[in-house]
């Protein structure tokens, strides 16, 4: 396995922020850190830094008026948002690590999972306070947890065309059939059931420099790695956007059945430790990832196995 292309990702802010006592509750999640206790969201970027991430993510995931409130979002988004890149920005340059980065999180701005209350109408008015608090201390955009094609593109729109710096985006997958995916009786796809093809050529239409899957099960990525590369593959190699992925630790179908996105906090596997994770990502790796971390459930000691398991120290 060759270490030198391996990009190393940050995991899951919101459970970590859980579990190192961090003020935490529905339906604030884990922006309620940055408005009661900014300092323990510093504390999980110092941690996921000093495990071996390369790249760490903004706590801008639940800034959004589905997790805040409306009158909240509308006075204190763009606030909240500055806030959790300045927290980003300031762990980075402590780590003084040359090549560490900071990736602006665009999340599903109307709940994670449901792409169906996706609505394009108002999604602008939404993002923009996201972009403008997140702009100035940002190395790299990236649109996660995407339940959609059309989620993607407002996500690309928001950041504007004269923006120079990389745009990532991430589709989260459909898991209902985790085990058939891994059995390769039923494709990987896309929440919003569209094709794993699909979602590639939309990458390259948004001009993103990556392509990742994030926030589904474990089993269910390296189907959807494959058919991404093998889109990629007829690209002249300097153009291929880089295949990434970053899976939760969520039990299976344990957010099948919710009424609305983000009802309630998913039940967590008890077989995925970090060696087993590694397992999952070395596979990742041998189908064509390149980038690599971990979501929800995913905290420091997976990330500090996958940095020192998938490439050189640096």
């Amino acid at each position: 396995m060759s270490v030198e292309t391996i990009t190393i990702l940050d995991g899951g802010m919101g459970r970590e922020l859980l579990r190192i006592g961090a003020p935490f509750r529905q339906p604030e999640w884990s922006a309620l850190a940055l408005l009661e206790s900014p300092g323990h969201v510093r504390e999980v970027h110092d941690a996921f830094l000093a495990a071996g991430a390369d790249v760490i993510t903004t706590n801008s995931y639940a800034v959004v008026p589905f997790h805040i409130g409306e009158e909240r979002f509308a006075a204190r988004g763009t606030e909240l948002a500055d806030l959790a890149g300045r927290l980003g920005r300031e762990a980075v340059t402590a780590a003084g690590r040359p090549g560490a980065k900071l990736a602006g999180s665009l999340p599903p701005v109307f709940g994670s999972y449901r792409p169906d209350l996706f609505r394009p109408e108002e999604a602008a008015r939404l993002f923009g306070p996201l972009v403008a608090g997140l702009a100035p201390h940002v190395d790299l955009w990236l649109a996660e947890t995407q339940g959609s094609i059309t989620e993607a593109r407002a996500a690309r729109r928001a950041i504007g065309p004269d923006d120079p710096r990389p745009f990532w985006v991430s589709f989260t997958l459909d898991d209902s059939h985790p085990e058939d995916v891994e059995a390769g009786t039923r494709p990987a796809q896309v929440r919003s059931g569209e094709t794993i093809t699909a979602a590639a050529n939309a990458a390259l239409e948004l001009g993103a420099s990556a392509l990742l899957f994030n926030c589904s099960h474990a089993g269910v990525m390296e189907a959807a790695i494959r058919e991404a590369n093998a889109v990629f593959a007829a690209l002249p190699a300097e153009t291929r956007p880089a295949i990434g992925v970053y899976a939760n630790a969520f039990a299976p179908h344990s957010h099948d059945h919710e009424p609305q996105a983000n009802a309630a906090l998913s039940d967590l596997r008890h077989d995925l430790d970090p060696p087993a994770y590694l397992a999952f990502a070395r596979r990742w790796h041998d189908a064509g990832a390149s980038i690599i971390g971990g979501c929800c459930g995913i905290g420091p000691a997976y990330i500090a196995a996958l940095s020192s398991a998938l490439r050189a120290p640096s």
